[in-house]
């Protein structure tokens, strides 16, 4: 009897343990098809590449002849720098294109524009084309237009060099030598460089035709104090 009454038990409590697991499946949503994406699947999907940390913008020690309020670009090292004020400058990475690498000189701001349309050269577009790529005669600006956030149109002697600078879609391509473009720049850098500069400002560029003693500049680390409490 005793025997009997335990076995009774026994199947009691397995039955009301089937019991509980279906009514749980029963309220558990079944998995969709295909495969499950995990957190950090959807993490990478979310978030944009950063270029390296080098290339993000830093407030360094900075020696030069230019006055502050100057534009310095170092497209051998893909640096560019705002001068502040003496001794400091804030230096930006960059990203240099087939148009602006290998080109030097100086020019001005000539004009600025926000989220501005991209007009590609004929011979970009020539170029692209053979490689089955077709670019369009114009695009108007937005998040997908290669020229990014903002852009700074460089002129000499009051006409347009076809040379810019200007943001990117693509931020992790700050810090190399790209196939197409002029200087380009992560979107918040470029609208943070846009806000200080005028039209008029001043812009140099050192590419790997400039002599030395062009244009002198030192560019001494990072500027500790002014990193951290700014200014």
């Amino acid at each position: 009897m005793k025997r009997h009454a335990s076995n009774l038990v026994a199947i009691a409590i397995a039955t009301s343990t089937i019991l509980a697991a279906a009514s749980a499946q029963a309220f558990t949503p079944a998995p969709t098809s295909g495969t499950t994406a995990k957190n950090s699947d959807v993490v990478l999907v979310a978030t944009q590449k950063k270029p390296p940390k080098q290339f993000w913008r830093t407030k360094v020690r900075f020696s030069t002849d230019e006055a502050p309020g100057t534009i310095i670009v170092d497209t051998n090292n893909k640096f560019l720098y705002y001068i502040d004020g003496p001794n400091r400058a804030t230096r930006y990475g960059i990203g240099v294109g087939r148009e602006g690498f290998g080109w030097s000189g100086v020019v001005k701001v000539g004009r600025k524009a926000e989220w501005p349309t991209w007009t590609p050269p004929a011979e970009m577009r020539r170029r692209e084309a053979a490689k089955g790529r077709i670019l369009p005669v114009t695009q108007e600006g937005g998040i997908d237009n290669p020229l990014g956030a903002r852009a700074m149109y460089l002129y000499k002697g009051g006409r347009d060099t076809i040379f810019r600078i200007h943001g990117t879609n693509q931020p992790w391509t700050i810090g190399q030598n790209m196939s197409s473009g002029c200087i380009r720049m992560m979107n918040n850098d470029v609208e943070h460089l846009y806000d200080r500069a005028d039209v008029g400002t001043k812009v140099i560029v050192i590419g790997p035709g400039s002599k030395t003693g062009d244009t002198y500049f030192n560019d001494r680390g990072v500027d500790i104090f002014r990193q951290i409490f700014g200014g």
